[in-house]
């Protein structure tokens, strides 16, 4: 068996798996006659578990944010609203053939300026925009801290980046997750497209509730969150798009229950 502490990133997640279900057998749904809800919440966790299980199985670990800093992580999180990752990967190799991956330097140059810096991204004047509104909160009222800002309790962190011009629920939730490393689930079009194709929720279920439906019955784990919500983009790029690819996709033919 292996040791928790020493098991490779996949191996921890397998191990979890394991010990959870030693014999491989399908899940059985655990009974509550005191609780109807809590009977509930246990089902929808081991529909959360399991989905896990078969993306994982079929994807392997994604290693995903792409960024060696927060700072990276934070402009990746605001230039990709609305775009493909790899219009991103321009505009962050632009930022950083002229250096400006910091928010000081980002402060410094006109919005103009960055606009240009980052058009493969898209919307690049809005975008610059939300850049220098970011960098502006950070400098009037952390002083330019960015490691202090980052360190504060998730709740007043969340609220604070959804009062920052161009971030909204998901992007706050990634630099949450990503460069706060702390445990807010993201959800986005893909969570909200795979889990309505098989009916688990409403197709016109908003943000906050379908964030709420995977935390309420999940224990914080950083590690976890990143690598489920990094799954579900995968396997929703690969095959769940508006126009579905269901053939080859991990979760097809298969059902609750």
């Amino acid at each position: 068996m292996l040791a928790t502490g020493m098991a490779t990133y996949k191996e921890r997640f397998l191990l979890r798996v394991i010990l959870e279900n030693p014999c491989g057998e399908k899940i059985e749904r655990m009974r509550y006659s005191n609780s109807v809800n809590r009977n509930a919440m246990t089902s929808r966790r081991e529909l959360i578990q399991r989905v896990f299980d078969r993306l994982f199985e079929a994807f392997g670990p994604q290693g995903w944010w792409p960024a060696k800093t927060p700072t990276e992580v934070i402009i990746g999180a605001i230039l990709t609203q609305n775009t493909a990752w790899k219009n991103v990967k321009q505009s962050i190799a632009c930022l950083r053939r002229n250096n400006l991956l910091d928010f000081e330097a980002l402060h410094r140059i006109s919005e103009s300026e960055l606009a240009l810096l980052i058009r493969s991204s898209g919307y690049y004047n809005q975008k610059a925009r939300k850049l220098k509104a970011f960098c502006e909160h950070l400098q009037t009222r952390w002083q330019g801290d960015l490691s202090l800002f980052l360190s504060q309790e998730t709740g007043p962190l969340r609220k604070e980046l959804l009062q920052i011009y161009g971030i909204g629920p998901e992007t706050a939730d990634s630099i949450l997750l990503y460069a706060a490393f702390q445990p807010s689930f993201v959800v986005d079009t893909y969570t909200c497209r795979i889990f309505h194709r098989y009916g688990w929720v409403s197709e016109d279920i908003g943000y906050d509730e379908l964030r709420d439906y995977f935390m309420d019955c999940l224990e914080p784990d950083v590690e976890y969150f990143q690598e489920y919500h990094a799954l579900l983009v995968r396997a929703g790029h690969l095959y769940c798009r508006r126009k579905p690819f269901c053939d080859f996709c991990p979760l097809n033919g298969w059902t609750e229950g």
